[in-house]
């Protein structure tokens, strides 16, 4: 087939030295997120993080379970990523998600899925039910429960029919209930549930975990309200995605699936969800949130239990995310937006979440250009764009270090930043709000406009001297030698080597050249011919 099941996917990462096998008896609920969470909190770096294979799970209650579980399967380094979206580099990779947009592929359903291999309903799920999966729990010590990470619901407008795939955590409440958290203004599920709400009937609904690894990139990007994301991921393959129609609701979910979680939303009560910790790296608190009564559950026969990891960022839900993000941010800038000297976005990762620090590199733009990209990059989506910082093409917007240069050097505060109101603060703390009839501590789901923006113009507009390093065929030169004497192995960051800015002149230049020839006496001759008095440069400074 054209695409990976997650069971191929697997194979192709062990094969590829990325996939790491635990085992040894792992406990899901004090043991299995904190192991890998030293992945990405310990200082290792990202082209060695591996995804985690668990065979041998238990539970503080001391049971055994049936199925393995994974983590960081999808995106536990970028180089995870790309090998499961079928790329071998982010440029590959923009031009797929550029070319599935363009040409959406509709799925189409089959017989005899894999997902239905097992099918539970009535009694089976009443008494086994959802306690029958190894769901871990990400944040031992404040959770409340495990909770579903890797995802993903599909729900239709009970409108016009349309669907959506959209990943959400689900907190495990009883071997029948699942809670789902909508994650913020806006989200198809909640939109959908909202307009079931309106018609006075329960939104059905499917909860899919471990789909084919395509279908899982593309749930957490976001597309227009009413695009089929099932047909973007077909696009993104070349074929339609292969889907299964559900046993007790009318929905389609991936036919390769490993669990699929079938039941109804209920509308007319909603209960309280959460505290979880979250990806904007804090404790998101209780909250009266939609829940979902299950029908029925299928699996594969080898099924293999998929957890994201999420909370703190870095983490695989944040590179998941970021990847996708950062070529949506720049298509929106430079496509939608007709901005055409953006030439890359960066969302930036480790801590802030890739929403509320954006990084805009562009190429000699005009100032309107500048300001234009700043203002667009912050209106988005709610919740993006808090810090926005424009940046010349010589500044690595991935470089913190740079990024800092460039507004340290090429911004004056006074004239180019601007704080923009009027925004709203999206999924981030301070968590204040109170729910009107019950009077509880809890996140309304209307944000009030009470949040503000900063829009940083750290382009160059003047000219400035060289960048105080060797130029290039020095450095280039250097870099031979370094590797003829089997020095460790460079990784280089821009700026590595000097370049003009635009004050310099070709008698500077001139001096340069003659200094490497050995003929620098020439230049201290020229310079002794231009002596003046030393008073009359003391009258001319005062």
């Amino acid at each position: 087939m054209g695409y990976a099941d997650l069971h191929e996917h697997l194979r192709m990462l062990e094969e590829a030295g990325h996939l790491r096998r635990i085992n040894q008896t792992i406990n899901k609920d004090t043991e299995l997120h904190p192991l890998v969470r030293w992945q990405y909190r310990g200082g290792i770096p990202d082209e060695e993080r591996k995804a985690w294979y668990f065979s041998n799970v238990t539970d503080s209650r001391g049971r055994k379970f049936d199925f393995p579980v994974v983590v960081g399967a999808l995106a536990g380094s970028k180089a995870i990523y790309f090998l499961g979206m079928g790329c071998n580099s982010a440029d590959e990779m923009d031009a797929k998600w550029k070319h599935a947009l363009s040409n959406p592929i509709k799925p189409q359903v089959v017989d005899n899925p894999a997902c239905h291999e097992v099918v539970m309903t009535d009694d089976a799920v009443e008494n086994e039910g959802l306690d029958k999966f190894p769901v871990p729990i990400s944040t031992p010590g404040f959770d409340n429960g495990p909770y579903t990470t890797c995802s993903h619901w599909i729900t239709k407008d009970p409108e016009t029919g349309i669907g959506n795939i959209g990943n959400y955590r689900g907190q495990i409440k009883s071997n029948t209930r699942v809670g789902v958290f909508p994650s913020g203004l806006g989200q198809d599920i909640f939109l959908h549930w909202k307009n079931a709400q309106k018609r006075g009937e329960p939104l059905e609904a499917a909860l899919v975990i471990g789909a084919p690894p395509v279908v899982s990139y593309v749930s957490v990007q976001k597309v227009d309200y009413g695009v089929d994301e099932m047909a973007i991921a077909g696009g993104f393959v070349g074929e339609p995605i292969r889907m299964a129609q559900c046993k007790t609701v009318d929905l389609q979910v991936p036919a390769e699936s490993e669990i699929v979680i079938e039941g109804h939303l209920n509308t007319e009560f909603v209960e309280p969800e959460g505290p979880f910790g979250e990806s904007h790296g804090y404790m998101h608190p209780r909250q009266l949130n939609p829940f979902m009564d299950v029908t029925a559950i299928t699996h594969r026969k080898d099924a293999i239990y998929v957890s994201w990891l999420s909370q703190l960022t870095p983490s695989e839900s944040s590179v998941i995310r970021k990847i996708g993000y950062d070529r949506l941010m720049l298509v929106h800038l430079r496509d939608h937006c007709r901005i055409t000297s953006v030439i890359r976005v960066e969302m930036h990762e480790p801590l802030t979440n890739t929403y509320k620090l954006v990084i805009v590199q562009m190429r000699k733009p005009k100032e309107a250009e500048v300001w234009r990209a700043l203002h667009a990059a912050a209106s988005f989506h709610p919740g993006v764009g808090k810090i926005v910082i424009a940046v010349d093409e010589d500044i690595d917007p991935s470089d913190e270090a740079a990024v800092f240069w460039a507004m340290c050097y090429r911004m004056k505060p006074h004239q180019d930043v601007q704080i923009i109101g009027g925004m709203e603060k999206g999924h981030a703390p301070p968590f204040l709000y109170k729910h009107e009839a019950k009077g509880t501590d809890v996140v309304s789901y209307h944000l009030p406009a009470d949040e503000s923006g900063m829009l940083c113009n750290a382009i160059q507009k003047e000219p400035f001297p060289p960048v105080s390093l060797p130029k290039r065929e020095y450095m280039e030169h250097a870099r031979e030698l370094w590797e003829e004497f089997m020095l460790p192995p460079l990784n280089p960051k821009m700026p590595w080597y000097g370049y003009s800015l635009g004050q310099w002149d070709e008698e500077l230049d001139e001096e340069a050249r003659l200094a490497v020839e050995g003929r620098y006496f020439e230049t201290g001759e020229k310079l002794k011919s231009r002596r003046v008095k030393a008073s009359e440069v003391e009258d001319e400074d005062h």
